[in-house]
């Protein structure tokens, strides 16, 4: 993505995820609204991070080209949302699914002690992230700088009674992982 594209993301990420408000738009319970409503509001809110004017073609530009899939636009309702990550309550509609015996979640080095002592939780988000496969978890962590990669046994927690989703774009989600079904996930890359 160009520098214009990547503020558009961050830019559509906080409207769609955690402040719709800030622009004076209202999700659905599931998340959802009218495109042409999101590029009112765009034009009409503030600048901040826009990068300059946004058309129809830089949103859908954005929803296909994004390497995590952050987003999902529906063509037959023209409905666009964010596949996860709020903070706004919304009601994702998603079908709990049985998860792959093992998950993993990237996450700040300086977080290991407390997370490995208390579990991870959702903290501010709906569900906590999880990612299928290592790769993809590192690239989350080192978001932040030094990270470690922490392996779910998400086998023993489906046993144990705890439910998981999956979204559109393959992030696995919880409501909580606790202590007991993680490990620091020292293999190789």
């Amino acid at each position: 993505m160009n520098s214009h594209d990547t503020s558009l993301s961050k830019r559509l990420s906080l409207v769609l995820r955690h402040r719709p408000d800030s622009i004076g738009l209202v999700l659905d319970a599931h998340g959802w609204v009218p495109l042409d409503d999101l590029l009112a509001a765009l034009a009409a809110g503030p600048a901040r991070g826009s990068g300059g004017a946004v058309s129809r073609d830089d949103v859908l530009r954005v929803v296909a080209a994004s390497d995590k899939q952050r987003f999902e636009h529906d063509p037959a309702t023209d409905l666009i949302r964010a596949r996860q990550g709020h903070s706004v309550p919304v009601d994702l509609d998603l079908a709990p699914a049985t998860p792959p015996a093992v998950l993993f979640h990237g996450t700040p080095r300086r977080n290991l002690d407390s997370i490995l002592a208390t579990g991870l939780d959702r903290r501010r988000r709906h569900h906590v992230h999880l990612s299928p496969d290592r790769t993809t978890a590192e690239r989350v962590g080192a978001r932040r700088g030094a990270y470690v990669v922490l392996r779910v046994d998400a086998a023993a927690m489906a046993a144990a009674g705890h439910t998981f989703w999956r979204t559109g774009n393959g992030v696995w989600l919880a409501d909580a992982v606790p202590a007991g079904f993680l490990a620091l996930d020292d293999a190789p890359a």
